[in-house]
């Protein structure tokens, strides 16, 4: 089948150092952007992250320091795998929750802004979570009925991503679906805005520190947690200083800031 597209939208995979979204880095990408008109092209990066691998990430990646010793960065990709995504939606398995705020945290110390808050962003995940509960082989296996060969591989896994997120359209859509209060839908379509909002937490920031609910950002941790954060930098203005000097992602401290430096343009 073929995706109803309005733009291209880029499958993208991370093989990393390791699993910390603030000081983990990035060690192989692959991007597969997919065009409207279903035409296709990938992009599929090494670099060296400028950190030791972690055993355990080596143990399934297959990637080891002496590998990528020699390889560019990711700065030195910057530019260009900016370039690659520009005036695309994303998809991915667990992106919201990993590739996407560790992306951003690339880019922003490459001093590049990507902004996805405005994007569609698919994660398949949250469709099988919602649907079968399984993992991405077996989600390959039950769509695709084929056996995903070469795993944590990441251009294996976004190719097969892209493919089981077509499983799932082909599966799901139409189906009607049930809520805990007994409310009937049909969530799945073939429209990537429509699959974006199926993650139950729009991200403010892409670490999740804030989400929107009914239509606010609230904090999403701490003791100010499901309270506007409006609210709480006009009452706690010390708890704006408290994450700007911590350790919190760099992608959560813009966020925060382009908020205080709004709220104070609004009240002159």
């Amino acid at each position: 089948m073929k995706l109803n597209l309005k733009k291209p939208i880029a499958f993208f995979d991370l093989e990393t150092t390791g699993l910390n979204l603030v000081t983990d880095r990035i060690v192989e990408i692959s991007i597969l952007k997919v065009m409207p008109d279903g035409s296709e092209e990938v992009y599929t990066k090494r670099m060296n992250p400028t950190i030791p691998i972690s055993a355990e990430a080596s143990a399934i990646t297959g990637i080891y320091d002496e590998d990528v010793k020699d390889l560019p960065t990711f700065k030195d990709l910057s530019v260009e795998i900016f370039e690659f995504l520009k005036g695309c939606d994303l998809g991915g398995y667990n992106l919201l929750r990993f590739d996407v705020p560790l992306l951003t945290e690339e880019f922003l110390r490459a001093e590049i802004e990507y902004d996805s808050s405005d994007l569609n962003i698919v994660d398949a995940q949250v469709i099988f979570h919602m649907m079968e509960k399984r993992t991405l082989s077996a989600a390959y296996k039950f769509y695709c009925d084929k056996e995903l060969d070469n795993a944590h591989s990441a251009e294996a896994d976004v190719r097969a991503t892209y493919d089981v997120l077509k499983g799932q359209i082909e599966r799901y859509e139409g189906v009607a679906v049930k809520d805990g209060k007994g409310n009937e839908s049909i969530p799945v379509q073939n429209d990537m805005k429509a699959l974006t909002e199926l993650a139950p937490n729009r991200f403010v920031d892409s670490h999740g520190r804030m989400v929107w609910k009914n239509g606010v950002e609230v904090f999403n941790f701490g003791k100010h947690k499901n309270k506007p954060v409006k609210d709480v930098l006009l009452n706690d203005k010390g708890y704006y200083d408290w994450i700007m000097k911590g350790e919190f992602a760099l992608s959560t401290k813009m966020v925060l800031r382009k908020m205080r430096m709004q709220m104070l343009k609004d009240s002159f």
